[in-house]
């Protein structure tokens, strides 16, 4: 009869979490002893071993871990080393308690749905949950789960653990599958994220090169054996991102900005530009700001500077693009971008209209002042209701490709009457929906124009009329105060 033998068994499981010290004390140990199969048996002859001899090892040794629900736990070790069983026990403790807890292994993601349809109870808060991890491109609120990369994957997972409301983040391989350049970015963010929420963050990884990024507040070195090292630091937010040292910001010129175009939700008709300035690293592209000449009107304006056109030329710039690389979103790099290129627009005064500025406020942190939020035209608004009863999404408006197979689902000529009543409604947005010879186009000649589009070019109208609706928010900078 073969003889069984158990070859691994906690001996020793014993944790304490004191909720009012923050401290968690554990005590873990295991024994193994081999399995007896013939080639076991050769290796313990040859070895001189006992075949029955087992092995006793302590992992954690009445270990004290002060630990409080704002903390930030960088826990580092070999693989096998026991990251993994301590953050399992601290899990557990912390249940056992009523604390809440969220392991970013248990979240459950749809991968067929659009991200900005998975997240948030109302549109308004996906949008914000999804602009602080740096997912706020227009096109990406449109990809689903499983067509983002690793590195989105992750601030995804990281917009979900700040929807959860949970105290207690827990993440194991913290950035484990990520590039190393990535990784500090999700660092740095995570830690920035949970720091403003007044949430506890603990991630292990083997991973060393993140300390500085995640700047914790507990430092947990796993060695083997029942080795470790526990060191404690204030508890305060990263500067900022490692990687913004090897940063530095040049003059550029419009193949810059045709390089980062695609990464903008408006990737054509970008007004002439003025100056343009981009971020670079080494020779890697990171950003690009586009100052414009101010076009004749802009709501707000007039609340901040009166003068003529000629005076409007020289006095004024417009900035008119932002854009990060997505790779390096989310580490305030659209913030240092503005700032320390506003002095170099030649101008002394600029200005700006941005729609994402609702949610990522990084022109006020740049020293930008908020003037005016302008509210949607109720008649623009009406008209994207009816399209919406027709079957378009007002999401997806934004999606030249959606919107053009609607149009061929639908009927065209239903289209076209709805525009045509925006028309004659409010004749002042016929030049900003449709090209004509005239400045102020009249109704006749927008109508025309109209239905001799095809179904791009009315694809392309509906496109326009979606920026008409959207909220957009004035700020100026004047060089003298």
């Amino acid at each position: 009869m073969k003889r069984k033998t158990e070859h691994f068994k906690i001996i020793k499981h014993a944790r304490r979490y004191d909720k009012h010290e923050n401290k968690f004390i554990i005590n873990i140990a295991y024994e193994t002893a081999a399995e007896l199969t013939p080639r076991t048996i050769a290796v313990a002859e040859a070895f001189g071993l006992g075949i029955d001899q087992q092995q006793k090892f302590v992992i954690y040794d009445n270990v004290e871990l002060k630990i409080s629900p704002k903390d930030i736990v960088y826990i580092t070790g070999d693989s096998g080393s026991g990251k993994s069983i301590l953050l399992k026990t601290i899990k557990k403790d912390l249940e056992e308690v009523g604390e809440q807890a969220i392991d970013m292994a248990d979240i459950k993601v749809d991968p067929d749905k659009p991200i900005i349809e998975t997240i948030g109870k109302t549109f308004q808060e996906a949008l914000e949950l999804l602009s602080r991890v740096g997912l706020n491109d227009a096109f990406l609120f449109l990809r689903k789960y499983k067509e983002l990369s690793d590195g989105q994957k992750y601030r995804y997972k990281i917009a979900k653990l700040i929807e959860s409301g949970k105290q207690w983040w827990i993440m194991d391989e913290f950035c484990s599958t990520l590039d190393r350049d990535t990784a500090k970015i999700v660092a740095y963010n995570l830690q920035k994220i949970a720091r403003k929420h007044g949430k506890a963050a603990i991630a292990a990884t083997t991973h060393t090169d993140l300390f500085q990024d995640l700047n914790p507040s507990v430092h947990i070195h796993k060695k083997f054996g029942k080795e470790i090292e526990v060191n404690y630091y204030p508890n305060k937010p990263a500067k900022e991102c490692s990687l913004i040292k090897e940063m530095r910001i040049e003059e550029g010129n419009f193949a810059d900005y045709k390089k980062l175009a695609i990464f903008h939700y408006r990737s054509s008709r970008c007004p002439a530009p003025r100056k343009i300035f981009k971020l670079v690293r080494g020779e890697e592209l990171c950003g690009v700001i586009v100052y414009s000449y101010p076009p004749p009107n802009t709501f707000g304006r007039s609340k901040v500077w009166k003068g003529t056109f000629q005076q409007l030329q020289r006095e004024i710039s417009t900035i008119s693009r932002v854009i990060i690389h997505p790779k390096y979103r989310t580490i305030g790099l659209g913030a240092k971008l503005v700032k320390e290129t506003l002095a170099k627009a030649q101008t002394p005064y600029v200005e700006t209209l941005a729609v994402m500025a609702k949610y990522n406020p990084f022109f006020e942190k740049a020293g930008m002042q908020k003037i005016m939020e302008n509210q949607p035209n109720k008649h623009v608004m009406h008209a994207i209701d009816q399209l919406h009863k027709l079957g378009f999404n007002p999401l997806m408006l934004s999606s030249t490709k959606y919107v053009t197979q609607k149009i061929r689902e639908i009927n065209k000529k239903e289209i076209i009457e709805i525009l045509q009543e925006l028309s004659r409604k409010e004749g002042t947005l016929r030049k900003r929906l449709i090209s004509a010879h005239k400045v102020y186009p009249k109704h006749e000649e927008f109508v025309k124009k109209l239905n001799q589009l095809d179904e791009k070019g009315l694809a392309e109208v509906i496109k326009r009329l979606h920026f008409l609706s959207q909220t957009k928010i004035y700020l100026f900078w004047n060089q003298k105060s």
